[in-house]
């Protein structure tokens, strides 16, 4: 497995997983803007040439916002998550953030689980924040 940032070629790969993990997908054309933003930081997990999974985070002066997390269901419980947020991880103690954050669907117990495993802690609740269906976000944290 082999983490690389983002490109060009990995967008319809990578739309096509939003679509699988995600109610609410992220389109090819907001990945595509992501690509062009100067604080996104873009990621993909590749095994060969296929995608394995990607995360997704914005840098906002020293603070560092996951958007997504999303791991291809052939490769989950493979270590494919935890490759991809250890390298986040070390990209934030190299550029100096402070802390990084993500929301998390509250009944989503597994990643929760994962979340804590990493050093992620509770610190919120966005009450109603998902739809399809309605369901409150956690917010997790995790300092650095």
């Amino acid at each position: 497995m082999k983490i690389t940032a983002m490109t060009m070629e990995h967008l319809s790969g990578v739309a096509s997983l939003e679509r699988q993990c995600f109610s609410q997908p992220w389109s090819e054309r907001v990945l595509e803007a992501e690509l062009q933003n100067p604080n996104g930081v873009f990621l993909t997990a590749m095994e060969d040439e296929t995608l394995a999974g990607y995360v997704g985070m914005h840098r906002v002066l020293d603070e560092g916002y996951i958007a997504n997390v999303a791991v291809d269901e052939n490769y989950r419980r493979r270590g494919v998550a935890t490759m991809l947020l250890e390298e986040l991880l070390a990209f934030a103690r190299q550029n100096k953030l402070g802390f990084l954050t993500l929301e998390v669907r509250e009944g989503n117990i597994p990643a929760i689980a994962f979340y804590s495993k990493m050093g992620f802690r509770e610190v919120g609740r966005r009450r109603g924040f998902y739809a399809h269906p309605t369901e409150d976000a956690i917010l997790m944290t995790i300092f650095l």
